[in-house]
């Protein structure tokens, strides 16, 4: 079996590797040069996926950013970027760019899949008609399916083979093909009724989520003006057997997904006059969460008797989740931004992210924290040394409840 994938990010790569692995040739089309350069040496710029085991699958892998190769492959599937506009809107231009060119080099007996994340409706209404323009009719002369990407960066209990997989085609033909397809590097499929669905079941997962960090974030601010440990409240009620699901507060989220998904749900519900205002309300509480970070900073300074302006503030893990590089959505980069609005003499250490786009460099541990007024834990990468943070730093400020086991005068939760 031939499969193309378009797209060779954090999706796309683990499943090209994961069907190279399972035997099967992999067209992987990236219009980024730079990512196929490195495919072609056998390299991963992934974190999840390690260069061996790329070089290990090389002579199966063909990277390429031509849209020509697609036309040779049994099954194609679509693994671009989703993002929001500046005003919070979906933007599938990548997606239907995408979408356009294969209909170029659509044929007959091939089977499409979408796996980037999208409101319902986006695999018949947007992507059914451009493939069509190819002459070929969905169902018939070609298959098209959604089956969400679960990708969780950074996590090692669960992989694609292990994680059951959603798979809802246009038709039953469709939805079987699809399953046959994925059955060969995922132990479960999980065929629903219609593409819509699928696309119902990624958000679903990803707002209840949102919903629920927002309201234990929320408790946090309360309890911070209560003058109550969150931490506590939330390790007590995490010790019910029933009824309860563990969820902590945070500086904001970050990623693709958890501060996406939910706004492509409330823009495509308003389609049908239905204003979705507690997930529109949970989006708002997270995206507020670095500015009521800012606020403790300040306190926390203030608290020593001085400004933000000119105080030497140590910025711990920038990435948006621990054990990992990614800086997609991260709060860290609005809490740096407000900072340095604000005058503060900013420094930072991510042991995963050696240097952020404009330009600052991760600094070592010791260098970052000498001479600091303030250390931030914004990630709380295990590679940190909480001891050493603790006692190199004057002040603390743990956003992530790293150092609750850790009582010190110094240290401030959220």
């Amino acid at each position: 079996m031939t499969v193309g994938i378009v797209g060779m990010g954090y999706v796309g790569l683990p499943l090209a590797v994961a069907f190279a692995q399972a035997g099967h040739r992999v067209i992987a089309m990236d219009v980024d040069s730079r990512k196929v350069a490195a495919l072609e040496r056998g390299e991963s710029y992934i974190e999840d996926i390690p260069s061996e085991a790329v070089h290990a699958v090389r002579d199966l892998l063909e990277p390429t950013t031509r849209v020509g190769p697609l036309g040779h492959a049994d099954a194609v599937l679509l693994c671009v970027p989703t993002p929001l506009t500046a005003n919070r809107e979906p933007d599938l231009g990548p997606l239907l760019d995408a979408t356009q060119a294969l209909a170029r080099v659509l044929r007959a007996g091939q089977l499409v899949v979408l796996e980037s994340t999208s409101y319902p409706g986006t695999t018949r209404e947007r992507l059914l008609p451009l493939l069509e323009e190819s002459g070929l009719a969905a169902g018939s002369d070609f298959s098209l399916a959604h089956s969400p990407e679960r990708v969780d960066p950074g996590r090692e209990d669960h992989t694609i083979r292990t994680t059951p997989k959603v798979i809802g085609g246009l038709t039953e033909v469709c939805t079987q093909r699809a399953s046959d397809l994925y059955s060969a590097i995922c132990d479960e499929v999980v065929p629903v009724a219609t593409p819509e669905v699928a696309e119902m079941t990624k958000l679903l997962e990803n707002i209840f989520r949102s919903v629920n960090i927002a309201l234990v974030n929320e408790l946090a601010i309360l309890s911070d003006r209560m003058g109550i440990d969150i931490w506590e409240v939330v390790d007590a009620a995490a010790t019910k057997p029933f009824g309860f699901m563990r969820f902590e507060p945070g500086p904001g989220m970050g990623g693709h997904c958890l501060p996406v998904d939910p706004f492509y749900l409330a823009w495509r519900a308003r389609e049908f006059d239905f204003p979705t205002e507690f997930i529109e309300l949970a989006g708002k509480v997270n995206m507020q969460m670095p500015y009521h970070c800012v606020v403790k900073i300040e306190r926390a300074l203030n608290d020593a008797g001085q400004a933000v302006k000119g105080s030497r503030v140590a910025i711990l893990g920038v990435s948006y989740k621990a054990g990992i590089g990614d800086l997609r959505e991260s709060p860290a980069l609005k809490i740096l931004r407000l900072l340095a609005d604000r005058g503060a003499d900013l420094v930072y250490h991510d042991p995963h992210v050696p240097e952020l786009p404009q330009g600052m460099r991760s600094l070592p541990l010791e260098q970052a924290l000498d001479g600091a007024d303030l250390a931030v834990i914004v990630t709380a990468h295990t590679e940190i040394d909480l001891h050493t943070v603790i006692a190199a730093a004057p002040r603390v400020v743990d956003l992530r409840g790293v150092t609750r086991r850790m009582p010190a005068p110094s240290v401030e939760r959220l």
